[in-house]
């Protein structure tokens, strides 16, 4: 019978009592800092199991039925808070009075306060999900007795250890983790990891024990070490790593106060001062803290890798075959490099790089042996200066970069098992290395990784649609490898203090010359680094319409293969840095730059007039004209009305465009707004021609931002009559399906604002996103005169937030300056931009101190 009301809340509040308690006495007070993590979780579990069983034994639950834990609280594993996994195991089919006792007891469970994640299953229905579902095939293995009927869980363990396929496991748990990280960019250097799940955390470990257990090889770390799985110095470094995750996680769920395993900037300062660590003058206490989990997570991929392969050569064992020899040093074992014997890299310490030689050679190699990885692990201390100076080992290195495979599967190889950084110490500084520079997503030397990736995919014929000019380039390119080398170079000075691009071009230079490396060839690995930025700085700050600011960009470079060169490494170095950074915009306005410098070049590096480049300009206009019908001559009347500035900042084909739509209303009453899908990528054309106002501007940028769209480039135009022709291009941020839709909106709705004049309204103000409230960018204005004196060049670097475009606007309108382009560049959570303005006094040095002042004051991030 269900328990009376007084009885029940007399049973709830005893037992919510006795969680409070004992929740308390392991959790409270210093114990999540001090003690081993390992006693706490299994104390938690002990104190669930306590209460658990209690409560069975209390409401009278038919001792037919057994209480069964599983998953993470089966292994005896219990988080603060993590879901308590329980299979109410029975006979057969509950009658009515059953099902009523344990809906009763299910709903006291949640009552006193436990989160349950709960089954009730008899033997057969768990044989049968557990056939059609790994995760519940997975969390049955962890199965462990509470209560209730001994010998129907015995009959249980049994049944499932029968049906249980070891090698069917094995493989399915393979797959999953290889989706795992997958969903985790395949790497455990985010800047916001998840300690549980992406590669390098706990469910890396948890993994190897569960298919230990599927195979009835072992339970624990000492059960794989006694069976010689792993050694008992390997045991030590497993469980060291094992337990700092644990407190990591364990502190985590406390602080946040729920079921949290993402490290987010948000908690990465707090824990870091809970596990003990102290800011230095170079380091946050967070960097510190996150610099050793990248180290422990490096080791825990390490282990799993090692484990996954010794334990598939149990559960899988095959014929036995020869090993096929390759030299004295190493054999082809099961299509592994495998090692002749245990002692190869200490008698020979060359054949540590001889290694990666002969994986980049051997196609059939599909990876090393656990053997030769535990091997190179064991003697990476042996690459000191008497190696890096060896001269072999300096000539296989560079041959590294100039072999026509396997470039980034071994550099990467190499930097999992610790000997990239052993023979580049510079770049041994920055692994693990965060980066708090709001759109980096990774730490450094995953950054330089996947710079590497995406060169390698230049190359490859199977990616070409993706890439094709950096696919034609790198195909083109002679001795390409040296970009390669410029890439594992570019950041290497990353963390220290100085200019990183110059600091990293000297240690570039020492590698080249110690190398061997032709004057020719460093002299372009070391531009390359020193000037890795120039051509994303160009293109995205600088009006490259602009003759001059070409060809100082073309005399910058000099030759047709370093601007070539130079394009490969800004494409796979932006790409390298967020999969967010990049967009069709910006491969726009890189291709257009490169397309001009290099025709610059090809013609002599000879500059055009302003005036030639303006008849040219108008001609291909023309050109483009004709194809529309446009009558002959119908340009001259709007024509006249611009200066050569509009003809120099606009292409041909922006200058057709509003021809087309302008040429008959030149002197119109009412605005004239024309929107299209940009043609050269992604995000919407806007073309605003109304007279001009001083606040014009901001009234254009309230619009957008009300309409959920960011401008990321602006051309401002004030004709000869006092007309304003101002062009956008705008990105949609509210999700919308297709930019087409919103086209007929934009037109309508943004020409009745302007016909009504309705005044600029302040953006809606939005939570600040988490790196910016945790890692503020110091912002920085500075307005300097164009080389020419006639404009000036304000330049903004900031933190990003809603409504930041729209208070520059507005400082420039109370200051009265002149607009004339904006160049809006967003990177991650940063912007840089870069406005050409005129007027508003900018010639007093007061006024232009004034208006630096008050964008200063306006772009500060409010502190919460």
């Amino acid at each position: 019978m269900p328990l009376k009301a007084a009885a029940r809340n007399e049973l709830l509040a005893r037992y919510k009592s006795r969680l409070a308690l004992g929740r308390d006495a392991v959790y409270g007070g210093g114990s999540p800092r001090e003690a081993p993590p390992a006693r706490l979780l299994r104390d938690y579990s002990t104190l669930i199991d306590g209460i658990l069983t209690g409560l069975w034994k209390e409401t009278e639950i038919r001792e037919t039925l057994a209480l069964v834990a599983v998953g993470g609280y089966g292994r005896g594993e219990l988080w603060p808070h993590s879901d308590i996994d329980l299979l109410l195991l029975l006979p057969d089919a509950p009658d009515a009075d059953t099902a009523g006792k344990l809906e009763c007891l299910i709903g006291i469970f949640w009552d006193i306060g436990l989160e349950i994640g709960q089954s009730v299953r008899t033997i057969g229905e768990c044989l049968d999900e557990a056939a059609d579902d790994l995760t519940v095939q997975t969390a049955l293995v962890e199965a462990r007795y509470l209560t209730g009927n001994r010998a129907l869980f015995r009959e249980f363990e049994l049944a499932f250890g029968a049906r249980i396929d070891p090698r069917t496991f094995y493989t399915s748990k393979k797959l999953e983790q290889y989706e795992r990280y997958l969903r985790f960019q395949e790497t455990p250097y985010s800047l916001e990891p998840n300690c549980k799940e992406s590669p390098g955390g706990l469910r890396d470990l948890q993994m190897i024990l569960w298919i230990a257990k599927a195979a009835g090889i072992g339970r624990s770390w000492d059960d794989m070490a006694r069976r010689e799985f792993i050694t008992h110095s390997e045991k030590h470094l497993i469980e060291e790593g094992e337990s700092f995750l644990r407190r990591l996680r364990i502190l985590l769920h406390l602080h946040t106060g729920r079921h949290e395993d993402r490290l987010l900037f948000d908690y990465q300062e707090t824990l870091a001062g809970q596990l003990g660590f102290e800011p230095t003058e170079t380091k946050r206490a967070s960097e510190q803290m996150m610099q050793a989990y990248y180290l422990t997570a490096k080791k825990v991929v390490q282990f799993n890798t090692i484990l996954l392969q010794n334990l598939g050569s149990v559960i899988f064992p095959s014929r036995v075959h020869e090993p096929i020899p390759i030299n004295r040093r190493f054999q082809n074992t099961y299509q592994l490099l495998n090692i002749v014997h245990e002692n190869v890299f200490n008698e020979n310490p060359r054949a540590i790089f001889e290694t990666f030689e002969l994986m980049q050679r051997h196609s059939e190699l599909k990876g090393l042996t656990a053997r030769t990885i535990r091997a190179l692990w064991r003697t990476r201390g042996l690459i000191d200066e008497s190696f890096r100076n060896d001269p072999e080992n300096k000539a296989r290195f560079i041959g590294f970069f100039k072999s026509g495979r396997g470039v980034l599967s071994e550099l990467r190889r190499m930097n999992q098992i610790g000997i990239l950084g052993a023979y580049l110490p510079n770049f041994g500084a920055i692994v693990g290395q965060m980066q708090y520079d709001l759109f980096h997503v990774y730490t450094v030397d995953q950054h330089t990784m996947q710079v590497l990736r995406y060169l390698r995919r230049f190359s490859l014929p199977e990616f070409a649609h993706e890439y094709p000019l950096c696919s034609q380039l790198i195909a083109e390119l002679d001795a390409s490898w040296l970009v390669y080398v410029a890439a594992l170079f570019h950041d290497i000075a990353k963390g220290r203090s100085g200019d990183h691009p110059e600091l990293g071009a000297v240690d570039a230079r020492e590698f080249c010359e110690a190398h061997g490396l032709s004057s020719e060839e460093t002299g372009r690995v070391v531009w390359l680094v020193e000037n890795h930025l120039i051509m994303s700085d160009t293109a995205q700050k600088k009006d490259i319409s602009d003759p001059d600011i070409l060809a100082g960009f073309a005399a910058a470079v000099g030759d047709e293969w370093r601007l070539s060169a130079l394009y490969l490494l800004t494409v796979a170095d932006i790409r390298g840095t967020s999969p967010t950074v990049w967009n069709g915009w910006k491969g726009h306005l890189l291709e257009a730059l490169f397309g001009e410098t290099r025709k610059f070049l090809l013609s002599g590096g000879k500059p055009t007039a302003a005036r030639g480049v303006l008849l040219e300009r108008q001609r291909e206009a023309l050109r483009l004209l004709r194809y529309f019908t446009v009558a002959e001559n119908a340009q001259e009347t709007l024509w006249k009305e611009f200066d050569t500035a509009y003809f120099l900042r606009h292409s041909p084909e922006e200058i057709a465009w509003h021809t087309r739509m302008l040429h008959y209303r030149v002197d119109s009453e009412q605005p004239v707004v024309k929107a299209r899908i940009n043609p050269n990528g992604e995000g919407i054309n806007v073309l605003v021609y109304v007279r001009d106002a001083c606040d014009l501007f901001s009234r254009l940028v309230s619009f957008f931002s009300h309409s959920g769209y960011n401008i990321v480039d602006a051309k401002v135009q004030t004709t000869r009559h006092g007309y304003a022709l101002d062009s956008f291009l705008i990105f949609d941020v509210g999700g919308r399906e297709d930019d087409r839709d919103m086209i007929a909106y934009i037109e309508y709705e943004l020409t009745e604002c302007l016909i009504r004049q309705i005044p600029p309204k302040t953006p809606v103000q939005s939570r600040l996103s988490r790196q910016v409230r945790h890692f503020p960018v110091a912002p920085r204005v500075s307005i300097q005169p164009d080389e020419k004196g006639a404009y000036y060049i304000l330049s903004i670097s900031a933190a990003d937030r809603p409504g930041l475009l729209y208070m520059i606007s507005q400082a420039l309108a109370r200051h009265q300056a002149n607009l004339h382009t904006a160049k809006i560049v967003t990177l991650g959570e940063r912007v840089e931009d870069n406005f050409l303005i005129s007027g508003g006094g900018l010639t007093d040095s007061a006024r232009r101190i004034q208006l630096e002042t008050e964008l200063m004051e306006s772009l500060e991030v409010p502190r919460n």
